[in-house]
């Protein structure tokens, strides 16, 4: 169960102008829909405080503080615990799960992902808005191969034995991105996969800036010094020197971090 942030009866409100969202609150599927799509393109998905060595405390008022207030990003279980708070505070019935991402994996990845199960009147839906490459804008229909148009993409779940597969599909090809069970998790679980994510020196997040915004005509990616700039017209890459970085940071992902912040890019 995911507990509200101890922040005051205007969080949600705080929230809501985060993601300029001024829609139904709604528990309705289309509601559903239109907070993901809002909190996808206008929250960051990064991973800054883990390369800082920092941590991440995934305490709701912390959450809501950095995202919120500080108008920072952050990983999955950062974007999908705070998305969570939000939508069970609406009415939603909203289940937490865990996966295993596949997506550039070359053998079996521990469960270090999070996503959400909502369901709407006699529906199912997954939600994730902390997906850091290939992730959704809009939640994707719980029913085997239903596909879901996303902008850029085109998604989908399919059966795989007793797991569940998100796919990605573009040019007429599907990706895995990762793999999952119907496993209810409780916050507890989140912190131990979260000490694994954001310390074991084999995290990807450990020796990779990671920082991403989507929308459903534009994808922007940094992979420590590669800024990748996706539209229908086709992808733009570009190399930036140590000073652009933070500065696409700021100035290409909205970021607000201190001005004296002493940020190593790996590699």
């Amino acid at each position: 169960m995911t507990t509200r942030p101890d922040t005051g009866s205007g969080w949600l409100e705080a929230y809501l102008a985060r993601i300029d969202y001024a829609g139904a609150v709604d528990s309705s599927l289309a509601t559903l829909q239109a907070l993901h799509l809002a909190h996808a393109s206008h929250i960051p998905f990064e991973n800054i405080d883990v390369l800082l060595g920092e941590g991440v405390d995934l305490e709701p008022a912390v959450l809501h503080e950095k995202l919120v207030v500080r108008r920072r990003g952050g990983y999955c279980f950062e974007h999908n615990l705070l998305f969570a708070t939000v939508l069970r505070d609406l009415g939603f019935d909203v289940t937490s799960l865990s996966a295993r991402v596949r997506l550039g994996a070359v053998g079996i990845r521990p469960r270090t992902h999070m996503l959400l199960l909502v369901s709407v009147a006699d529906t199912q839906w997954i939600a994730d808005v902390g997906f850091g490459s290939d992730g959704l804008i809009l939640p994707v229909p719980f029913a085997p191969a239903a596909e879901s148009p996303q902008g850029l993409r085109t998604c989908r779940v399919v059966a795989e034995g007793t797991w569940w597969v998100m796919q990605s599909g573009r040019d007429e090809s599907w990706t895995d991105l990762y793999a999952f069970t119907l496993d209810a998790h409780e916050r507890v679980d989140y912190e131990v996969l979260n000490y694994f994510t954001a310390t074991h020196p084999r995290s990807i997040f450990r020796s990779l800036l990671v920082a991403q915004l989507l929308s459903p005509d534009r994808r922007v990616a940094l992979r420590n010094r590669e800024l990748t700039v996706e539209t229908a017209d086709g992808t733009v890459m570009r190399t930036l020197a140590d000073h652009e970085v933070l500065d696409a940071l700021r100035d290409t992902f909205g970021l607000q971090l201190p001005p004296d912040m002493a940020l190593k890019i790996p590699g």
